[in-house]
């Protein structure tokens, strides 16, 4: 998917979204990068983070190249010889940045609204949570409209016309099958989210039971609706269902949708397996395998999503 029209990638209303995702990430980066420094600002005593300082320093590098990701693709998409990159060397990170930050931009405005409580355990002062999360929220708003405003310009075509339109040649049987077995198997992760969202604390460890609160249920509502926009969305695009829907309304649901079952359910498991000091922190067998159901389905739906782009575009 390349280009030889020239379209305008800047612009006063585009170098001020590119500052607005790049300064976003400081603070994020500041504390990470003080944290591997050995720095324990924002971490109080008796902090969780603290038990195993060799290995948070290897996950927050991780980390730190995650969100300077975030800078990478602000240029991209706002310099000329970010038309020369191949579409899925872009399509891919953002749609990783997507399911890693919507999740965010939808609970914890919620969980700021319904009064965010305080964990049961030391994990971080309590004015870290917004200064981070108010970070990732502008991101995500300031890189995604980034990212519409390019890829309207560069591949608009691929989501042009109605659902109507779309060939049915354009799915073959096999994607067909992907599309429908996936959603169905997401139903599993979908169903536990359901009983731990009902108050249950069935498959959940001691730690996670110990810190159930409004929080958690917020969370878990937002699973459940990143599972349904994913589904829905993918199933409208693979057998033209709502016809008369314009292709970008499906689309929409199922980038994000997918992107954010498969990216945070990869995040979580990562959580999960993790190794912890204290026994009632270790993940469940049912919230490793509900983790790990949910990015194996997401990352399917999500080449769903892929196989309409490039097909289009070809």
């Amino acid at each position: 998917m390349t280009t030889t029209v020239p379209f305008p990638t800047t612009g006063p209303a585009r170098r001020l979204l590119r500052a607005l995702a790049i300064v976003s990430c400081v603070p994020y980066l500041t504390f990470k990068v003080a944290w591997v420094a050995g720095s324990r600002v924002g971490i109080p005593d008796g902090s969780v983070l603290l038990d195993n300082p060799g290995l948070m320093a290897a996950v927050n590098m991780v980390t730190v190249l995650m969100d300077a990701a975030v800078v990478v693709l602000a240029l991209l998409f706002t310099q000329r010889w970010g038309l020369r990159v191949r579409a899925w060397l872009l399509a891919f990170p953002m749609w990783v940045a997507t399911g890693l930050l919507s999740p965010i931009m939808v609970a914890y405005p919620a969980q700021m609204a319904a009064g965010r409580s305080a964990p049961a355990e030391p994990f971080l002062d309590a004015w870290v949570f917004p200064v981070v999360y108010g970070g990732f929220i502008v991101q995500g708003l300031a890189l995604g409209t980034l990212f519409v405003l390019y890829a309207r310009d560069r591949w608009s075509r691929v989501w042009r016309g109605r659902v109507r339109d779309l060939s049915p040649a354009l799915f073959r049987p096999a994607d067909r099958v992907v599309a429908v077995a996936a959603s169905l198997l997401l139903m599993v992760p979908a169903a536990v989210h359901a009983v731990w969202l009902s108050g249950s604390a069935r498959g959940l460890s001691a730690g996670r039971i110990a810190e159930r609160s409004s929080d958690f249920l917020i969370l878990e509502g937002a699973r459940l609706l990143f599972v349904a926009a994913a589904v829905a969305g993918v199933l409208m695009l693979v057998f033209r269902l709502g016809r008369s829907l314009p292709v970008k309304a499906p689309l929409a649901l199922a980038w994000i949708g997918s992107s954010g079952v498969g990216c945070w359910g990869g995040w979580l498991l990562f959580a999960a397996l993790m190794p912890q000091t204290d026994p009632a922190e270790e993940a469940t067998a049912a919230m490793t395998l509900t983790y790990a159901g949910e990015m194996i389905t997401g990352v399917l739906l999500g080449r769903c999503v892929a196989v309409l782009l490039r097909r289009r575009a070809a």
